[in-house]
């Protein structure tokens, strides 16, 4: 049985999680890389599978943009330096 004290830190917990996971690694449509590539990168960065990399760059082909990935800055951060290192555009909003 869990006192009242246990229950309150185990809500505050969800709660910074919840805050800190609200960042948006936001990718961009662009004329120079290829599908092929943007698949690539979005496995190897952001530990997508094929499915969901392919269904990500179709997103951003058809609407100039897509939400990659969600989570804390500090996790998302390196993708978004790795992925543009690579050539592609994205940022963290």
């Amino acid at each position: 049985m869990t006192n009242s004290i246990d229950w309150q830190e185990e809500v505050l917990l969800e709660t910074e999680e919840l805050t800190d996971a609200g960042r948006t690694l936001m990718l961009y449509n662009d004329e120079v890389n290829s599908f092929d590539h943007v698949i690539d990168c979005l496995i190897e960065v952001c530990q997508h599978d094929l499915i969901q990399a392919e269904q990500i760059t179709h997103i951003v082909h058809f609407n100039g943009k897509c939400d990659a990935k969600r989570g804390s800055e500090d996790k998302l951060l390196p993708m978004c330096s790795e992925l543009l290192r690579r050539g592609l555009t994205a940022e963290v909003i």
